[in-house]
């Protein structure tokens, strides 16, 4: 049998069938009914005509349903097509028609949406609708999921081979969504490294995986894994759902249509859980806000069962990482990676003290300059990082933008997700930023996530976005869109005398532009076009 999600995850099944997989408010579900539940999904599918390489968009927030359907578009040698909830009626229609989406699971109250947009959709043959508390009635023409599921018999099991193809949409900071595309059983080997990460092997072959997951449980090493990071995104999914699962693990859900930390920390305690995934400071921030102040009302939140915290996407501060370690001992894994690919990581604890933006290289990983020659250690040179490790097949239906990301040096192939680093002399590298948002200010490239975390380590600063607005002399001049702490403030002068001591002067932000609220994406990432039009608003 070759490795690929929906065979893994049918045996892991029959070994653990009575340990819950979803966990999501008061609503379980073991691993018995998990599959069973995948397997109605996937046979309403199917009579509708979906079977191998078929679309199925995932339109809801975190739930047991998001998991149940990403699953039943597997049994069906489908492919799940996340979905930003976020995204407005244009940028759905392009994610439709660009993935060629033949289904939609979606929850109740994005049903507007839906209507709003269906009759552009020629290509949609099945819609299922989940129920969440929304009272928004049936869509005319959708299917009810609980009832569809209900009247429907699972779906025989069948084997899938290896090279079915799994995509995750990425929008990036800019541009439209794109898919990036791997092999389904590719990809379902690389998640196995969630064995590695717990001291055991990695399995040989996926008949293999329900004894390591015995083994697993019988050392009382099974992940109850909290998802707070939203399941559209690759954190979300991949290290807050695949992974676990792989390990026939518990996953755990918040069902809130905002980022809730209290509740977050509130289904700690509940479940117990043992593993979280976040997106950098945007969510570590609010966490550790949250713990801050049920310490100091002598109401404490109990986070005993919780042994580490995995993060990727958008970077988190060796200062915030020290304040949470100030409540726990955890560790603390610091991810480098995009849809295109893992990196490294920066692993830290009490022991072993954290630091912003450094992190240990993956094998496989090396910083290129433009010309093809490797980083030297300690050269102070700017290179992009490039992995040769699980390397995606390409961009779905974008030859040119894969020949550009994924290409051949020194006959290796590597991906090049746009990352730029340098070299230190003990082999980390520091992580600079995406070159898409560098910033030329007289010659001089400035890396917007570099200052950005400078700004960021001032106490009175909540959050920064730094954008490059153009300029007669310089050709661009660096602005930073922050938002304070409340009842904080800061002179634009003495926050840029703090920030002398970690970034070079031509890096300092000519303007800063006070705001509100810094806007994010639902996914933590930063949203540099909004942050762009608050600067053109302020400075006219």
């Amino acid at each position: 049998m070759d490795f690929h999600f929906a065979n893994a995850w049918e045996l892991i099944a029959d070994a653990v069938p009575d340990h819950t997989a979803l966990i999501c408010g008061d609503v379980r579900r073991s691993w018995r009914e998990y599959e069973d539940r995948a397997a109605r999904i996937a046979a309403v599918l199917d009579a509708h005509g979906l079977g191998p390489d078929a679309k199925v968009a995932l339109y809801m927030h975190n739930s047991n349903e998001y998991a149940e359907s990403h699953f039943a578009a597997f049994k069906i040698r489908g492919v799940p097509i996340n979905v930003n909830y976020r995204y407005g009626p244009e940028e759905l229609v392009y994610l439709f028609d660009n993935a060629d989406v033949e289904a939609v699971v979606f929850q109740g109250r994005f049903a507007p949406q839906i209507e709003a947009i269906r009759s552009r959709l020629p290509g949609l043959k099945c819609l299922l609708q989940v129920a969440d508390g929304s009272d928004t009635p049936l869509l005319d023409g959708a299917l009810d999921y609980e009832r569809a599921l209900a009247e429907t018999q699972p779906m025989a099991r069948f084997e899938r081979p290896f090279d079915d193809i799994y995509m995750l949409y990425t929008g990036g900071t800019t541009g439209m969504p794109k898919g990036v595309m791997y092999h389904n059983g590719q990809f379902c080997m690389g998640m196995c490294a969630g064995f590695a990460m717990r001291g055991f092997e990695l399995p040989a072959s996926v008949e293999a995986i329900p004894d390591m997951v015995r083994k697993i449980h019988a050392a009382g090493m099974v992940p109850t894994t909290l998802a707070a990071s939203p399941q559209m995104h690759g954190v979300g999914i991949w290290i807050g759902t695949m992974v676990p699962h792989l390990l026939g693990g518990t996953v755990v859900t918040v069902p809130q249509t905002h980022f809730d930390p209290d509740g977050i920390w509130d289904a700690v305690a509940k479940h117990r859980v043992t593993d979280m995934t976040i997106i950098g400071d945007a969510f570590a921030k609010p966490l550790l806000a949250s713990l801050d102040a049920a310490k100091a009302r002598s109401a404490p939140y109990d986070i005993e069962s919780l042994t580490q915290i995995v993060s990727s996407g958008v970077m988190w501060s060796a200062e915030t990482k020290q304040r949470l370690l100030e409540h726990k001992d955890l560790m603390l894994l610091d991810a480098m990676g995009s849809s295109e690919g893992s990196m490294g990581m920066a692993m830290s604890n009490r022991a072993m003290p954290p630091q912003t933006a450094r992190f240990a290289l993956s094998e496989g990983v090396k910083v290129f300059t433009e010309d093809g020659r490797e980083v030297a250690p300690g050269s102070d040179e700017i290179g992009m990082v490039a992995t040769s490790g699980n390397v995606p097949i390409g961009y779905y239906k974008d030859p040119e933008k894969s020949a550009r990301t994924f290409r051949e040096v020194n006959g290796v192939r590597y991906s090049f997700p746009g990352d730029f680093a340098k070299v230190e002399a003990d082999g980390t590298i520091t992580l600079l930023g995406r070159g898409s948002q560098c910033i030329n200010t007289g010659g001089e490239k400035v890396f917007p996530e570099e200052v950005e975390e400078a700004a960021k380590r001032h106490p009175a600063v909540g959050d920064c976005l730094v954008v490059g607005m153009p300029d007669d002399r310089f050709g661009e001049r660096v602005v930073a869109v922050l938002a304070v702490e409340p009842g904080a403030d800061v002179d634009d002068e003495d926050l840029r005398t703090f920030m002398r001591e970690y970034v070079a002067g031509y890096k300092l932000p000519r303007v800063v532009v006070r705001v509100p609220e810094v806007q994010r994406a639902a996914n933590g990432k930063a949203d540099y076009k909004w942050a762009k039009a608050a600067a053109e608003a302020a400075l006219g």
